[in-house]
């Protein structure tokens, strides 16, 4: 997964980002100020930023123009037309308002990070997941799961290790604007189960949802 540098100087929210994003896999360096930021990136190379703008030493808006090559996603409290305007303007992939939902938080990083990706390949157990070819193996053979079943699929792998509700899976598999009900989210994930031989990988949570263990 990515290597990805959080600059921010509330160390709540930072280390909130961190243990998250860790729990899906990336790996999270973070700084408190905008100098620390800037001299950590002429040492080390990170594959996503995670930038507040408003910052001890040198702010986001500024520091954002002494960056070139990496995506850097504003997370900050400066929420209006103006500030996201320029945020984004100044090159930013995205812009997020604080508070956030942290599973938003990781799925427009995934967002971010398949814009700039390679072939991602994910392996569970002896199931072999290519996310952009969008092609499932099992022991080497080619397991066919309809569209439906892999974005399912895709949302529990980008969201590994999270309990994540009935609800959220349909939000974020099926869509805002779907009418179904969760019973959907259950048939779909013992297709999966049956499929691909997951049956312990992702559990049931009771009373919630599903958790894909890796």
């Amino acid at each position: 997964m990515a290597n990805i540098l959080v600059v921010e100087d509330d160390r709540h929210i930072s280390e909130l980002v961190k243990r998250n994003l860790t729990l899906v896999g990336h790996t999270c360096t973070c700084v408190y100020d905008g100098l620390s930021g800037l001299d950590i990136l002429e040492k080390q190379s990170f594959d996503l930023i995670l930038l507040d703008v408003m910052l001890p030493g040198v702010s986001g808006f500024e520091f954002i123009t002494k960056v070139s090559g990496t995506p850097i996603i504003f997370v900050t409290a400066k929420g209006n037309l103006e500030d996201r305007l320029q945020g984004l303007s100044l090159g930013a992939e995205d812009y997020i308002v604080k508070p956030f939902e942290m599973l938003e938080l990781i799925a427009r990083i995934n967002v971010v990070l398949r814009r700039s990706e390679r072939d991602e390949v994910i392996h569970i157990g002896d199931v072999q997941v290519d996310l952009k070819k969008r092609v499932v193996t099992r022991d080497g053979e080619e397991i066919v799961l309809t569209p439906q079943e892999f974005s399912l699929l895709e949302v529990l792998i980008l969201n590994k290790n999270i309990a994540l509700s009935r609800d959220k899976l349909l939000e974020l598999a099926w869509g805002y604007d779907y009418m179904g009900d969760t019973k959907t989210v259950d048939v779909h994930i013992q297709k999966l189960r049956k499929k691909l031989g997951l049956e312990n990988e992702i559990r049931t949570i009771t009373k919630l949802g599903y958790r894909l263990e890796v």
